[in-house]
Parts: C-alpha cells; structure tokens; sequence
C-alpha cells in the first residue's frame, strides 16, 4: 500500500491568499488540587490536531463537521482571537498591510506570504483589518448597550478611519445600505433588542465590511435564523464577495448550506480533516463513511429520489477530544472499521482530481 500522505500545502499558487501547515490547538483540561498533589499528567483537548489546506483568493472555503469537530476554533485561529499550540499559518495580506509588516522587520517569503501566527504590534493591528469574522449569535454579538451606529463606528474609531464624525457617519450608512438596511437612517439609533435576528446579523456582516478586509471567516452565519431568511443572507453574502471581491472561510454543519455557496469543502471530524475536495465532488461522489453520515442527514425533499443515501452509516457518539481513539478516529463510529482502522492512521490520499479522503478503505493496493 501506498502510505504516504498527500501535503495540501504544497499546492500553493499565485491566486492562493491563506495557507494553513500542520495547525494545532491544545486546550489543557483544569485540575482539581488532587490532581495536582498527586502529580496527575496534565490533559488535553485537541480541538484541532494537524490541519493543512490552502485556500484561493475570491473562493468560499467550507469547514463542515459536528459540533466540537473543530471546525470553530480553525476560524478562530486564523483571526487570531486565540493563539495556535503549534503549526504555521501563512497569509498574503494586502498593500498597506505589507508595508507595516515590512517596516516592523518580519519576514516576508518571495511569494508574498506573511507568517501570522504570532506576529504583534501594528501588524497583528493591521491583521485585524485584514481578516473579519461573522459570529454566530446575532444578538450575543452585538453589545446591547450599543446602538448600531456606535458598534459600527467603533472600529473606525479604533482603527482611526475617518477624519471627522461627518466622514465615519457616510461610511456608517454606506456599509448598512450595501447590507440591504434601507433606509440606513431608521436603523441609526436602534439598540439591538429592537432588530429581528436577520437584521441584526446584517449589521454584524456591515461591522466586518466597514474595515474593508480582504478575508472573512464567517462562523455558521444563518444557522441562528429562520429559514425563511436564511437564502436571503447567503445571496447577499455572494453578492459583496463579488462587489468586494471578498475570499470567505465558511463554517457550517449543513451541507445544504455549503452545496449553495461553497466552492471547496474540507470535512473536519475529531480535529482533523478527512475529506476535501471542490463541493460537487464531495457531495455528488463522497468517498469518507463520515461525509455520506452527513450527507445522509441533509432532509431530501423528494423522497422518490433514487440517488439518494437512506440509511446513515454511522453508530455511536463522538468519543471525548481528551482521549482520541487510536488509529483512524473515526473506526469506532464506522461501519466498515478493519483491523488496520484501529491501529494505524490513514493517510491523506488523493483519490480523484482535487478530491482527497483519509481512508483505509480507499488505499490503492
């Protein structure tokens, strides 16, 4: 059997804006004063465990996976709202970015990649104009003592966007008319409690656009609102990509969703990525038991569909992110498991054009 794995990093090209080698993030697990005294090993949570991928600027980028796959806390690396155990992260930022960088002595590779994943000062600053997040939580991501024009000031303020009041307020209600918010005058004043949750989202998608950043990682942006809205907020979010000409990193756990409006999807379970590949090759020919589970659960609204997976392959729960089975992780969950499944880690193998899985089934003997 071939066993070697297929290094995503390694296909990097001029078009492509974020690479992630080999990331990990450990949170250690709290001891109690027992543990301590009686000198138990610290434990640890691996939320993600060794992820690579690159990603192409104007693409939308999707991690899909259960919940506690990781997948969350992947998007937070890369904003950096939590710093990485251990891996690099690569990002090509814009002009004025670069210049900053530059000036503050960091290296620079002949491609344009800037490592960020420790940087400090007025680049990690300018970062943050660079690469925006979308929240999940409407409402717990808006300050409630906050009307909308004071959460969409504050980062030109912090920033120092706009040289007068007059200058932030035309930016202001020009971010919440490409938001769809008309007219932005009635919506100035209000305080969160008095938007719908599709209005509110709206505002946090105009807080990401007001810095005019170049990345988004958008965190299950529709997962909290009716579904009668849910297609209007995606159809707005590929309008300003285009406007914009925004690159988006899109975390979901519905795969309804990612078939709409991704261009590649990466299947994340246990920390790790087992499957990616552009989205109609992962959702039309899924090679990973994992990702036809997922499949298998979208609601199919044509119950004559005879393409269609009926039953999902998959048993048990989620084993604990503290003790992570050996082996392919997902082998006690699967239903194809083999000897081999418990022992050894599959690699990462590309079993079509663009389309990898990490699966013992699918070694070329």
């Amino acid at each position: 059997m071939n066993e070697e794995s297929v290094d995503l990093t390694e296909k990097v090209s001029p078009n492509t804006v974020l690479v992630l080698k080999n990331v990990k993030k450990y949170f250690p697990v709290k001891r109690g004063i027992l543990d301590v005294l009686l000198r138990k090993p610290v434990l640890y949570v691996k939320a993600v465990d060794g992820v690579s991928f690159c990603v192409e600027t104007g693409e939308v980028f999707c991690l899909v996976g259960e919940s506690g796959c990781g997948k969350t806390t992947t998007g937070r690396l890369i904003t950096r709202l939590i710093k990485l155990t251990s891996g690099r992260i690569l990002y090509k930022p814009k002009e004025e970015t670069l210049e900053i960088a530059k000036a503050q002595g960091l290296n620079i590779d002949d491609r344009g990649f800037l490592d960020i994943s420790f940087v400090k000062g007025p680049t990690d600053k300018a970062l943050r104009r660079d690469i925006q997040m979308i929240f999940q939580d409407p409402y717990g991501s808006l300050d409630p003592r906050q009307t909308v024009y004071s959460a969409l000031e504050e980062p030109l303020l912090i920033h120092k966007i706009g040289s007068s009041r007059n200058e932030r307020y035309e930016l202001v209600v020009k971010a919440l008319e490409e938001v769809k918010l008309v007219p932005p005058e009635e919506f100035l004043g209000r305080f969160p409690h008095m938007l719908s949750g599709g209005q509110r989202q709206r505002v946090n998608i105009a807080r990401a656009l007001i810095l005019r950043p170049k990345l988004i990682v958008a965190d299950e942006p529709v997962s909290m609102l009716d579904v009668s809205i849910r297609a209007e907020i995606l159809q707005l979010m590929l309008d300003l990509k285009e406007s914009r000409r925004l690159t988006y990193i899109f975390i979901t756990h519905d795969l309804a969703v990612a078939s709409y409006i991704c261009n590649k999807i990466a299947v994340m379970y246990l920390g790790k990525i087992v499957e990616l590949g552009e989205t109609r090759k992962v959702i039309d020919n899924p090679y990973h038991p994992y990702t036809k589970a997922l499949i298998a659960a979208v609601p199919e609204p044509d119950p004559s569909n005879r393409f269609r997976i009926r039953e999902v392959p998959i048993i048990g729960e989620v084993p604990s992110a503290v003790a992570i089975p050996s082996g392919c992780r997902f082998h006690t969950r699967c239903l194809y498991a083999m000897d081999i499944c418990k022992r050894k880690e599959p690699p990462f193998i590309e079993v079509e054009p663009d389309h990898y899985v990490a699966c013992w089934l699918h070694m070329k003997k």
